[in-house]
């Protein structure tokens, strides 16, 4: 596939994220074209352009604005709001933009919110943020000085206010109607669909718009270049660029922008230099931590929404975490399960009861305590947190918000996929694992009494 850089088009741009060095490279170019177009023009652009959602969901953004009342329908103020809690463990994607290109970002803000009729949006940042947080921060100052944000900005009649907003860490803030309890300074509780869909009832009660930052930063290059053209990168129905943080056990982790559809196994030879060590691999989480892990020779897929779907798994946030023949999946299962039961909510009961369960049950085979029946309890106790066994049948939505469904799909899938390993601890005691030529027998065992 030809390499294009959309959103990494700076990448060897020293200082890129200064104005003064972003305005050289052509940021702020397209807002005068986009103001003479109609507001629905711009929308069915991003429409043409097929651009899903980099967030996780992979909705298309296009369909998702033109949900916002705009013209007569128009009863209320429009909102934007910028998701950029990236808090899906293994992904640092957005962090690249924020650091990098914190212009473009803005640049897809004031297009957008003159799209969908806004005159205020948010940007919605986790808390670990802080140094990007600060760049972000100075970004949007520089803008509002240039013109860019503001009053009137370059003469076109249209306002734009926007807010840089710090969560506190949590991991559930990154579900859109979470964020917006949390944005309003409340608890970020999930809220119930229906009835509240954002487009219909979001931030303060008002229509609003909830997309990713990467999501936001395509579309400038849509708009000078069209939406045919985006179309034309990647595949059918999985259009455009995508960025994949690539971390784990290869020679060279990072940030990088391939079309959608690239094939996982070139991913990981082509870019990233190979695994490390001269080992082979074991597995690969393609989506970020929620994502189902694939199995060594499941690797050879198309990184793309629908592929992946059909793989049983799910591109999600873009984080490929990659693990060799050292890695011990019962550790990599335990590890899971402490962030899921810790980042929990609270509010449903299957999450907040369910999480902690199946963490102190895989601790307790973790630790050479394990009975046989653990396992099948596990799994039991997954399905009824946040999905069928069998993930064909997709019976979800089983809490509020797909938290539930996040810890339990990578832990149905490695104890389907991985399930000697688990036995193993369970009649053994020990890791089957030989990573320093030596099996390890846990120290300190200490039995655990947990309700069953």
């Amino acid at each position: 596939m030809a390499e294009i850089k959309i959103l990494m088009a700076k990448e060897n741009v020293k200082n890129s994220h200064q104005i003064d060095v972003a305005l050289a490279n052509g940021a702020y170019s397209n807002l005068e074209k986009a103001f003479k177009m109609k507001s629905v023009e711009i929308t069915e652009e991003v429409k043409k352009s097929g651009l899903r959602g980099r967030g996780g969901a992979g909705f298309p953004a296009g369909i998702k604005w033109s949900f916002m009342p705009t013209g007569d329908r128009k009863k209320k103020p429009n909102y934007v709001v910028i998701n950029a809690d990236e808090s899906e463990p293994g992904t640092f994607k957005d962090r690249w933009i924020l650091e990098r290109d914190p212009h473009l970002l803005i640049e897809g803000i004031v297009i957008t919110s003159y799209a969908v009729e806004s005159n205020t949006a948010y940007v919605y940042i986790r808390g670990e943020y802080v140094k990007q947080a600060k760049i972000l921060q100075k970004a949007i100052d520089e803008a509002y000085e240039k013109g860019f944000l503001g009053k009137n900005i370059l003469g076109s009649g249209f306002d734009l206010e926007l807010t840089l907003h710090r969560g506190a860490g949590a991991y559930v803030c990154g579900e859109e109607t979470a964020l917006l309890e949390s944005l309003e300074g409340k608890r970020g509780y999930p809220r119930i669909k229906p009835p509240y869909f954002p487009a219909a009832i979001g931030l303060f009660h008002c229509p609003t718009l909830v997309n990713n930052v990467e999501t936001i930063s395509n579309v400038p290059w849509i708009l000078e270049n069209g939406g045919e053209e985006f179309a034309k990168i990647g595949k059918p129905n999985n259009t455009g660029t995508k960025l994949l943080c690539v971390s784990g056990h290869v020679n060279f982790p990072g940030v990088y922008e391939v079309p959608l559809g690239i094939n996982l196994l070139t991913l990981l030879e082509t870019y990233c230099g190979g695994i490390r060590s001269r080992n082979k691999l074991k597995a690969v989480i393609p989506g970020g931590s929620s994502m189902p892990v694939l199995k060594a020779e499941e690797c050879n897929v198309e990184m793309d929404f629908d592929s992946l779907k059909k793989a049983g798994t799910g591109l999600g946030s873009g984080a490929v975490i990659v693990m060799d023949e050292t890695t011990c999946m019962v550790d990599v299962s335990l590890n899971l399960l402490k962030f899921y039961a810790h980042e929990s909510c609270g509010q449903c009961t299957p999450c907040r009861e369910g999480m902690p369960w199946m963490k102190r049950m895989v601790q307790r085979i973790k630790d050479g305590n394990g009975r046989p029946e653990d396992i099948p309890l596990i799994l039991n106790v997954a399905d009824y947190v946040g999905g069928d066994i069998d993930f064909s049948r997709g019976k979800l939505g089983k809490t509020i918000c797909a938290l539930g469904e996040a810890g339990s799909w990578p832990t149905i899938a490695l104890l389907n996929k991985f399930r000697e390993e688990f036995e193993y601890f369970c009649n053994n005691g020990k890791s089957m694992i030989n990573r320093d030529k030596s099996i390890k027998t846990p120290e300190n065992a200490v039995p655990e009494v947990v309700a069953t």
